[in-house]
């Protein structure tokens, strides 16, 4: 299947990935970069735009479908696959000549961050709806979308597997991800608890001058393979979900175990569904639990090191490349 491709292609995003997937299952696919109209660069006309206009920039989104509609008419795809496009022209998008148009929400579509009013004036159109979120299936149908499939998040073997540490600090307690309201207490306590034992990584975090006094390692964002490399210098690797998209898994519930560290996770039924508590992941209800599972993870390494090896070989045994969320998808448009 000749599938035209749009969506945010730098080296570690989930878009990028995904586009991989689908030419590993057997396609012709062609990418067409949105990163310029979905996150400008910081201080230029089209982020300042942005910023004070609360949309985006309409010449930069107008130039990006100029280079849209060139592409579909040189290629004419059978398959028209928009990763998160709800900041685009909706009704230009939807006339594109394709057989087939899919609509792909890796985030909670009831989040208001997460859609647009375009968008959600248009969403009917669209062939199929595609949600890594399972309690926006019925939400999605109410609100009239033609079709609905979810599918879970993914890893890219490519980025995330086992690794040599860079390094010979080991850390106890490590994050990787975005600095976020709904986090950042709980990460600032564990840091006052676990000082330079505890490794925090992602955008926002260097700002957070609570965080740095007590010690920790805080660092900016890593991706690509980078990741997996911090993942194999922490011992505990948290997993924490965003409240704001009502997360019950997310990205780093795969990408954790496939580069071999041991999943430290909140306990939700997803999380269950894919990991066995205590023998292939270690989960957490509240603050008292997770204090818990650090301290046996401190005492007894080995048996520490012996969970993460059997997650690890859940995950990577369970189907859960980018490539096999792409048989899904073509499954659901069949």
């Amino acid at each position: 299947m000749r599938i035209l491709y749009l969506g945010d292609d730098w080296v570690g995003s989930n878009a990028h990935s995904l586009a991989d997937g689908f030419r590993q299952a057997g396609h012709e696919v062609v990418v067409l970069d949105t990163t310029r109209v979905t996150l400008p660069p910081r201080l230029s006309p089209p982020w300042m735009y942005a910023k004070f206009a609360k949309r985006r920039a309409p010449w930069n989104v107008a130039a990006l479908h100029d280079a849209i509609e060139r592409a579909a008419a040189e290629f004419r795809p059978e398959l028209l696959f928009v990763f998160k496009g709800v900041h685009l022209d909706q009704r230009k998008l939807l006339d594109l000549p394709a057989g087939v148009r899919v609509h792909y929400s890796p985030d909670d579509v009831a989040n208001p961050a997460n859609i647009s009013a375009e968008y959600l004036a248009h969403e009917p159109e669209w062939d199929l709806v595609v949600t890594t979120k399972r309690h926006n299936v019925a939400e999605l149908q109410a609100r009239g979308a033609r079709a609905v499939t979810f599918v879970r998040s993914a890893y890219d073997p490519a980025w995330h597997h086992p690794t040599a540490r860079r390094g010979t600090r080991q850390f106890l307690v490590g994050f990787i991800g975005v600095c976020r309201p709904d986090r950042r207490a709980e990460l600032v306590g564990l840091a006052r608890t676990h000082g330079s034992r505890m490794l925090v990584r992602g955008p926002g975090w260097r700002r957070v001058h609570e965080l740095r006094s007590t010690g920790a390692q805080v660092g900016g964002a890593v991706y690509g393979e980078r990741y997996s490399e911090v993942v194999a210098s922490v011992t505990a690797n948290l997993v924490l979900l965003n409240s704001d998209n009502r997360d019950t898994h997310t990205c780093r519930s795969f990408e954790v175990p496939a580069a071999g560290g041991l999943f430290v996770g909140e306990r939700t039924d997803e999380h269950a569904e894919l990991l066995q508590d205590n023998s292939e992941c270690f989960l957490f209800a509240d603050a008292a639990e997770l204090s818990d599972i650090l301290d046996r993870c401190a005492a007894h390494p080995d048996k520490a090191a012996a969970v993460a090896a059997a997650g690890h070989q859940r995950i990577v045994a369970g189907k859960h490349r980018y490539v096999d969320r792409a048989r899904e998808i073509i499954h659901a448009i069949s």
